[in-house]
């Protein structure tokens, strides 16, 4: 735990003024809060593409098509998972890893007639071991034969939403890079920090500390990996439950 009281910090003030500043600031939270359902708003109003609904995936109880990813429900969200096919888990992607750890509760989604899923761009058998070690409970399926169908080039992240009408599917959203920061609090929340994300793109006071290196990794690892090897749990890929 870093205890420095000599590391850069925000000027000390009263909490009149300190008040006052924050004040002036959640103005422009606000605005930025309803800019946000604005955009939301065009979103529900974009057209939609149709997607080949018989696209093969493959389950837990073996070959599955788009159609039945859904469960029965109206829409689906899925993130296409990247996947190191023959790598052992500290070599798998850390963003991937990142943004499918803090998926967790999906009855809310549930609720509204949306099913969550990850579709991994790797084989089955191996990429579903990882999800094992990792503790995530997401429905997963490797989609690795539908991929150029599916992702047509997107990526290397991609969050997709599609609808069901019937025994058709439509794609009616996608996006890669930030945009997938729709499935993380953590950002959100560093955001609020003093000192942010500590990364060095961003617009912070001079001294503020910043991480170097790889900002999803910690000693040559995806970092929530670290947690699951306390635990005791194996992340040897090659072998099977």
């Amino acid at each position: 735990m870093n205890t420095d009281t000599a590391a850069p910090a925000p000027e000390i003030t009263d909490r009149a003024r300190y008040q006052a500043e924050l004040d002036a600031l959640r103005i422009r939270e606000k605005a930025h809060t309803r800019e946000g359902d604005a955009i939301a708003a065009a979103r529900r109003r974009l057209p939609m593409v149709e997607v080949d609904a018989t696209a093969k995936l493959i389950g837990p109880d073996g070959p599955v098509t788009l159609l039945d990813v859904f469960e029965g429900r109206r829409q689906l969200i899925a993130y296409f998972h990247m996947w190191h096919t023959g790598h052992p888990a500290a070599e798998q992607c850390e963003g991937c890893t990142f943004f499918n750890s803090q998926v967790r509760e999906l009855s809310y989604l549930h609720a509204r007639d949306v099913t969550y899923a990850t579709l991994c761009q790797g084989p089955y058998e191996e990429s579903v071991r990882y999800r094992d070690f990792m503790g995530w409970d997401v429905p997963w399926y490797s989609a690795a034969e539908s991929i150029d169908v599916l992702m047509a080039g997107r990526g290397p992240f991609m969050l997709a939403c599609y609808l069901r009408q019937g025994d058709r599917v439509f794609e009616t959203y996608w996006t890669t890079g930030r945009g997938v920061e729709a499935m993380d609090q953590t950002y959100a929340l560093l955001d609020r920090t003093v000192y942010g994300r500590q990364e060095p793109w961003e617009d912070s006071p001079d001294g503020w500390p910043q991480i170097t290196g790889d900002y999803s990794r910690t000693n040559g690892r995806p970092t929530a990996q670290w947690s699951r090897l306390e635990a005791g749990r194996s992340d040897d890929l090659a072998n099977g439950h």
